[in-house]
Parts: structure tokens; sequence; C-alpha cells
């Protein structure tokens, strides 16, 4: 008799520890990922700067919180937008409508990022913008939702514009690129020269991804000012820049300003090409012992390539959300918008940076240059700061904003 109770307790313990385990495992099922987008250009004129690099930084950012939120393993999506709104917009609604994506970080293109602000907004879900550049993302086109977090046209402008202005380049003349980036760099780069004394004698607009600059170059060159602007990125740089030298530009006496060039373009032109010029950035991965250390975790899953300044602002704009969720203990859109503003930022990339109200990250920025060749001790040591930036006087002042977020 005690023989089959004995059994028959066995076997009622074994039947509730395997429910247990099943209750578990059910329970565990249950516990919904903490979804964090990145869209990127995987393949275009912009991958470089962005692309896989930039995807790899915000699953770093995860994996150094601890890979998980409010009890939530972090997963990381990505998808290639191939710089068009459309595509844009549409994974844009997909993964916050169907996969519960809560963040969306991007890389590079100032028409695209508008198209997801308006959408962020909407959905009230939190939109971080690493890369692309045009300032009306914190000005007239002002979300609650949204965060602008390394550079804009308006640092860009106030940066290397005034510099060369005041530098003695008072005339000048703009190759633009054909979409809202490229003119709103144009545009605050030319108030920025006209505030200064200078001029603007002509600008022509050219396609994004423009293989052949030689008709916009002729066009500058005939134009005589002493400072020939360009107002695009990526690739449509180097293209500009390496067409310039073949046909002595800089040589003939007029100068290029590289409005926005990237770590990832000096080392695509080579530092042959690319010496003496002079650029605003947000980072530079051989600037502090932090940035280096950064730098080199990042070489290790990147092929050696050092960070640019949208991949290590990735990084830093997801570990910032990520802490920003932690405290505000929730996934609401409002409360972690509210705690992004709240906590201020410091690490390898900034310090002491703030989020404003208009969504502005504030931060010191750097005049760089491209270091001459025999000045490089290696193949990613490209640049020196020349100058820095302080946050307060790189970015446009509350005073002169029209966000309507902004209180007069």
């Amino acid at each position: 008799m005690q023989f089959k109770k004995s059994i028959l307790y066995s076997l009622l313990t074994a039947g509730l520890l395997s429910a247990s385990i099943m209750s578990g495992a059910a329970k565990a099922e249950d516990v919904k990922p903490f979804r964090i987008g990145a869209l990127v250009d995987m393949s275009g004129i912009y991958s470089a700067l962005g692309g896989p690099g930039m995807v790899n930084a915000v699953k770093m950012a995860a994996e150094d919180f601890g890979g998980k939120v409010l009890g939530r393993p972090i997963e990381v999506l990505s998808a290639n937008y191939q710089n068009k709104v459309d595509i844009t917009s549409a994974r844009a609604r997909e993964w916050y409508d169907r996969d519960d994506v809560n963040m969306i970080v991007e890389s590079s293109d100032s028409a695209s990022a508008l198209a997801l602000q308006k959408i962020a907004r909407e959905k009230k879900r939190i939109a971080i913008f690493a890369g692309s550049a045009s300032s009306a993302l914190t000005n007239a086109e002002c979300s609650p939702y949204g965060v602008h977090y390394v550079y804009d046209t308006y640092a860009l402008a106030h940066g290397t514009g005034a510099a060369v202005t005041k530098a003695g380049g008072d005339s000048w003349f703009f190759i633009t690129a054909d979409y809202a980036f490229g003119q709103a760099l144009e545009k605050d780069t030319s108030e920025v020269v006209v505030a200064n004394g200078g001029k603007v004698i002509g600008s022509v607009r050219a396609p994004l991804n423009s293989p052949d600059f030689s008709s916009f170059l002729l066009q500058a060159q005939a134009s005589k000012a002493k400072v020939i602007g360009l107002a695009n990125a990526g690739t449509d740089t180097q293209n500009a820049v390496r067409q310039a030298s073949e046909f002595g530009i800089v040589q003939s006496g007029q100068k290029i300003a590289t409005l926005l060039v990237f770590l990832t373009d000096i080392k695509g032109m080579g530092l042959q090409v690319a010496q003496g010029l002079m650029f605003t950035n947000g980072f530079y991965w051989d600037r502090t012992d932090e940035t280096r250390a950064f730098a080199k975790r990042f070489g290790e899953r990147n092929n050696g390539a050092m960070p640019s300044m949208v991949q290590a602002g990735a990084y830093s704009s997801t570990m910032h959300y990520l802490k920003s969720v932690a405290a505000a203990g929730t996934d609401d859109g409002d409360a972690v918008a509210a705690k992004m503003k709240e906590l201020e930022i410091n690490d390898f990339f900034a310090t002491k940076g703030k989020i404003r109200a208009d969504g502005r990250m504030v931060h010191d920025m750097y005049l760089a240059e491209a270091k001459k060749p025999s000045e490089s001790k290696g193949p990613w040591d490209l640049l020196k700061i020349n100058a820095i930036i302080p946050g307060d006087q790189a970015f446009r002042p509350l005073s002169e904003s029209i966000c309507p977020l902004v209180k007069k």
C-alpha cells in the first residue's frame, strides 16, 4: 500500500512540475519583445556613413544596456529605405502599427526624416534623427516625439560657413543637392555668409547621386566666386571634390567649402585629395580616451572601420532612449519623451548634452580639418580638430525658433 502511495505521489509531483514548467514557458512566450527600428541606407550614397555600421551601433547599445528593458528583451529591426520617402513612410507605419516598434532611429535622408517625423507624431512614438540634417526637424516641423541628435544644417552653416567667410572667403557659389537637405543647407549657409559681410553670387542644383559634376563645377568656376560651397553629402561630395581636384580649381585660386563631410568621405577620397578640407563635425573617434575606447569596440564589429558621427550618435541616442524608458518605467511616448528631455547626456559622444523642448540635442561641435598625407599615422588617422564650437553657439537659439513647442 505504501509503495502504491509513493508511486501516486511521484506521478502527481511530476505532473505538477510539468504543468509549472509549461506555465512558465507560456509566460515567457507572452513577454513581448521591446522593439527598436533602425532605418538606414544600406546600399546607396550614404551607406558608408550610416548603413550596416549604424545598425551594429544600435545593437551594441542594446547589448550594453543589458539586452532588456521593462523586463522585456530588446529586439532591433533594420531596413533599407533607399533614401526614398515612400519606402520610409510605408516601413515606419508597418513597424509602428504591425510590429509594435517603440522607437525608430534613422540615418541620412532629410526628406524621409520629415515624413517619419509626421508619422511618429501621429502615432505618438519616438523618432530619433541621427543622420538627417534639415534644421526644420526642430524648427517649423518640430514634434514632441522627435529628437534631432547629431548635427543640423544650422550648425554646419554657422561652423564652416562663418569660419570660411571670416577668413576672407566673402563671395560664394553653391553646388546644391536637389532635395530638402541640400536646399536647407544652402539657405542656412547663405544667411551666415551675408551676416558675416559676404555675398552669394549664384547656385546650381545637382540631382542626388550624380556621377558627373563637371558641368556644375564649370559654372562655379566661371562665377569667379572665391568659395565654391558644396551643399551635398556622401559619395556626391566625394565625386565633386575629386573632380574639382582634376580641374585644378583650388590651384587656380578658388576654395572648396565642404559643408557636410563625414569621416568615411575623407577615407573614401584619400588624404591626397581631401587634405586641407575644413568642415564642421559632431564627433571624431580619436579625440579622447572614451571616444577611442568606443571606436575600438565598434571597429571589432565593422571590419576595422572607425565610426562616423552618425554611427556614434546612433549608439549614444539609443542608449539615452533606453535609459529614459527605464527611468520612466513605461514605453508611453509622452512619458519617455519627457524623461529624455529631463536626463542629461554624458558619455563618449557628449558632455552635458541636453534635449531642448524643440527636440534639438545640444552638444559641442568641432571645426575639423583633413590632415596632409604626411601627418597621418594610420589608416583612420585622418582629421585634426582645430576648434571646439560650444553647443549654445553651434545650434539655433530658441529665441529664433518658430517651433510651436517653444514657449516665448
